[in-house]
């Protein structure tokens, strides 16, 4: 034959991909009504949310005034230690003492480097900006993993929210950067890497102290997956990064680089509390107070690991109580109810994990 047929091959990976992809879009169109309720569809509403972000941040950025709180104060601390002040107990901004470990320091002297010494805002808040959308990227891939939450909340807590977006691109607060790393840190173990998941977890803790609240949790899963003396050695890892990191300050002065870093005694200004508002300020401030919050917390830590342990993803009323600026004294009364009765569901719900868990001889 001078011209015949030829045999149709067999579609290339691109092609078999996409294919994959519309049927996958066809069939969540068909299913559209289920598509906000269903956990499985979490990657493509957080796509769509993702896009959406881009907008709404950018928009922010441009339309909203930013607000100066933390930003000149870090400059001017992370400039110190640029010209050569390594005593913590002699570094300052305009809003007091550097109170932040080494991580910050170093994080935020890039970040001094790349925004002029700090005089370019708008730079600043485009670095946050993407800052943000990553952050946003490794929570959905949280509940992704997770398959516990319909995706219709996913909107509350991103593009309708204007704490969150106030948090990264108009105040330029350390908080967003030490809550990345802390995301960064639950995907990895989430995905076994308990090695690299401590140690973004320590680089978290070495930008700001709060992410400790969150060690409870880390040391649970540790000694569920290890026992005490696999564990030790992912301890280890996050004891060690915070020596190297803090190593020029611990050498200048030890005593003061821990006492200012990791100061335990400060105290919450009446004025920010969102949780306490309904108390008196006396009562807020006094130290018996305090020490009553920490004896409730670590007793049901305690309580928690040793009978019950429930994951529960709980937004609704607690968002609606934290974006509520100034706080009232219903808002604050409202966020205890909730977590009251988050409390009694843990309580009461189903044990997890078995009696007898085998421990897991691979170290990531």
């Amino acid at each position: 034959m001078a011209a015949g047929l030829r045999k149709r091959g067999r579609p290339g990976p691109a092609i078999r991909a996409a294919g994959l992809c519309g049927q996958w879009l066809r069939r969540a169109w068909q299913e559209r009504r289920l598509l906000l309720l269903e956990p499985r569809y979490t990657l493509l509403v957080a796509a769509c949310l993702c896009l959406a972000e881009v907008g709404i941040t950018f928009w922010v950025i441009h339309r909203v005034a930013y607000t100066e709180i933390d930003w000149k104060a870090y400059m001017a601390e992370v400039e110190g230690v640029i010209n050569g002040t390594y005593d913590y107990t002699q570094l300052q901004g305009d809003t007091g003492p550097l109170v932040y470990p080494a991580g910050f320091v170093y994080i935020f002297m890039g970040l001094y480097y790349a925004t002029g010494r700090g005089t370019d805002i708008r730079t600043a808040q485009h670095i946050f900006a993407v800052l943000y959308l990553a952050t946003l990227l490794l929570v959905f891939l949280i509940y992704h993993q997770t398959c516990k939450v319909p995706p219709f909340v996913f909107f509350f807590m991103c593009c309708a929210s204007y704490r969150v977006h106030s948090i990264f691109v108009l105040r330029l607060f350390n908080d967003p950067v030490a809550m990345a790393l802390l995301f960064l840190s639950i995907n990895l173990l989430l995905a076994q890497r308990w090695g690299w998941g401590c140690c973004c977890f320590s680089l978290a803790v070495s930008v700001k102290m709060n992410v400790l609240l969150f060690a409870p949790g880390l040391l649970f899963l540790l000694l569920t997956q290890f026992g005490l003396r696999g564990a030790i050695p992912k301890l280890g890892i996050c004891a060690v990064l915070q020596v190297v990191l803090g190593l020029p300050f611990l050498l200048e002065n030890p005593v003061g680089y821990v006492s200012r870093s990791f100061d335990f005694g400060r105290q919450f200004l009446f004025r920010w509390t969102v949780n306490w508002r309904f108390l008196p300020e006396a009562f807020f401030l006094h130290r018996a107070f305090h020490l009553a919050l920490l004896t409730a917390h670590l007793t049901l830590l305690l309580l928690f690991a040793l009978c019950r342990w429930h994951r529960l993803l709980v937004l609704g009323l607690i968002e609606l109580s934290w974006n509520t600026y100034p706080s009232t004294s219903c808002s604050s009364a409202a966020l205890h109810v909730c977590h009251a009765v988050i409390l009694l569901q843990l309580w009461l719900g189903p044990q997890p994990f078995p009696k007898t868990t085998q421990h897991s001889k691979k170290a990531q």
